[in-house]
């Protein structure tokens, strides 16, 4: 019988093994730290997966091998991502498992108007040069016939499982629902796309079972855009507290900080994504795939959920989950 292996269990690796035990597949879940979801049909394993030795004998037999790791920080990228995605290649291309990887849309650059899966990778800075490499680079290997790849890209995470360092709406909904002041980055009237994390999971699920998918990059099935303002307005509607105050921090404001902090730095790079609209355009996954995006009320509610819970655990002085 096949399995599916994982690599990471953040909120999108965690979701993932979970949405595929709920199947009835036998995962494999790979992390340095042997964590993970408690679950009868994921097996944790601790293994640095950027070490090809340490990873091979997990992924031999498995159906898939999935890329859901994801560096700290933006400063370990350039010295995290090529050994990894190197090492998951090459595994897969010696196991026969279908390699999937996790993206976002750093890889395109500043876009003008919805961003098909069919835009040119034009990236304006570091982050989106590597992402797009790594595409690249496997996407040779799937041309060559040595091993059959695909990708899923998704914009900003929302939803159950995505904790404060895994993305700006977090933050922003978890400062709105506590009451407290939401500084926002960029337009905070501009629309955005947000992805719904199980949409994620379910769409990952599907790219490693479905030959149709390989040797593509596949948008992640998104809702239509709401401003960032929007969003926390309806949150608190939602979660019964008072209007958030929202106060916009301007580029220039954080230029004095840049020397002092590496985030910041980084963060600049990409902020191209939140001074004007930004639309994911996911219609080739809904049309070739038949995924479709959780409909966005539900897809509030339980990011409501999530928020008010994350709230109450920091408020109780417990350690959060989704961190």
């Amino acid at each position: 019988m096949s399995f599916h292996v994982i690599v990471g269990a953040g909120a999108v690796g965690s979701t993932l093994a979970t949405e595929l035990a709920d199947s009835g597949h036998e995962v494999r879940l790979v992390t340095r730290s042997g964590s993970g979801p408690a679950h009868p049909h994921i097996r944790l394993i601790r293994a640095d997966a950027a070490d090809r030795s340490a990873l091979l004998p997990h992924v031999t037999g498995a159906a898939a091998l999935y890329n859901c790791a994801n560096p700290p920080t933006y400063a370990l990228w350039e010295r995290s991502w090529p050994p990894l995605a190197a090492s998951m290649l090459s595994v897969a291309e010696s196991t026969g498992a279908v390699l999937v990887t996790m993206s976002n849309l750093y890889g395109y650059g500043p876009v003008e108007g919805p961003i098909s899966r069919d835009h040119p990778l034009t990236p304006s800075d570091h982050k989106g040069m590597l992402r797009a490499r790594m595409w690249q680079d496997a996407l040779a290997a799937h041309e060559a016939g040595r091993v059959r790849v695909t990708e899923a890209r998704a914009s900003d995470f929302i939803g159950p499982g995505v904790g404060p360092n895994g993305g700006l709406i977090t933050r922003y909904g978890l400062a709105a629902v506590a009451g407290k002041p939401v500084y926002m980055f960029g337009d905070p009237d501009a629309p955005h796309s947000w992805t719904y994390m199980p949409d994620v999971a379910r769409t990952l699920a599907v790219l490693g079972t479905d030959e149709r998918a390989w040797g593509r990059p596949w948008h992640v099935p998104t809702a239509p855009p709401v401003s960032a303002r929007a969003v926390v307005e309806q949150a608190v509607q939602l979660a019964g507290a008072r209007a958030p105050r929202v106060r916009r921090v301007r580029r220039g404001m954080l230029r004095p900080f840049y020397p002092f902090s590496a985030l910041l730095r980084e963060l600049d790079g990409v902020l191209y994504q939140f001074k004007q609209p930004w639309e994911i355009d996911s219609t080739a996954t809904s049309d070739d795939l038949g995924l479709y995006p959780t409909p966005w009320d539900i897809t509030l509610e339980s990011t409501v959920d999530h928020w008010r819970h994350a709230h109450y655990q920091q408020g109780s002085g417990q350690k959060s989950k989704t961190s």
